[in-house]
């Protein structure tokens, strides 16, 4: 028998058949969620980076109402710094028309960008909890069809009444195929998951950064109004 991966996937027993186009569909998924969302992150990074380039002029005036507008901007809607922002800036500008303190319209708009930074750190890691499953469930998703696959082979030693090894070699070699295709799998979803991990972890370092610039501003303006 010819060593070819058709062949083999035509010889595979059911199970074993079912097994390879389960891991099939796992990498295609671990693949498209990978892609996609380096792509959302890329999109995040260059739209933040130009945001705060903007933004800070506005910040230095304290021109409250354009920060609001241009972190509100559509261009933004993909910026991680762009949510935080317009959390908090929203917020302020709303306690604005309250009787509350300056302290306490500030302590309102930390707790609004907190939640936003929550929120945004959720949105990042969609679909990576996913990844981690495949990752971890893919060697042994390949080991199920392997096992059925040496099980098939010995009976069709049993059947054939030869105890050589030739006879099961191409029925084990054909078995041992989804356990290296689910290794394969893991390691993609692996790689994938760790990659963005570290990513979410950056964004996530940058909105706490620029959410604690937010509220020092607020504080400068708070110190300016009462000087």
């Amino acid at each position: 028998m010819q060593f070819n991966l058709s062949e083999m996937f035509a010889s595979m027993g059911i199970i074993a058949k079912t097994v390879a186009i389960v891991l099939t569909f796992m990498s295609i998924y671990s693949i498209a969620v990978g892609v996609e969302r380096l792509l959302v992150f890329s999109k995040a990074k260059k739209q933040s980076n130009i945001l705060l380039r903007l933004i800070s002029k506005l910040w230095q005036e304290g021109k409250i109402e354009e920060s609001v507008k241009l972190s509100s901007d559509k261009k933004f809607k993909n910026s991680h710094l762009a949510k935080v922002l317009t959390a908090g800036l929203n917020e302020l500008h709303f306690q604005e028309d309250t009787n509350a303190n300056y302290s306490e319209k500030v302590e309102s708009a930390k707790r609004a960008i907190e939640r936003a930074t929550i929120k945004g750190v959720q949105e990042f890691k969609r679909g990576m909890s996913t990844l981690a499953t495949i990752g971890s469930t893919g060697p042994f998703v390949g080991l199920f069809g392997t096992v059925f696959g040496i099980i098939n082979a010995f009976q069709a030693m049993s059947v054939s009444g030869s105890g050589g090894i030739g006879t099961v070699a191409s029925g084990i070699a054909e078995a041992l195929i989804t356990t290296g295709f689910g290794i394969l799998v893991a390691v993609i979803a692996v790689w994938f998951f760790n990659a963005l991990l570290n990513k979410v972890d950056i964004f996530t370092g940058e909105m706490a950064n620029a959410s604690s610039e937010l509220i020092d501003h607020f504080i400068k303006l708070k110190n300016k109004k009462g000087a």
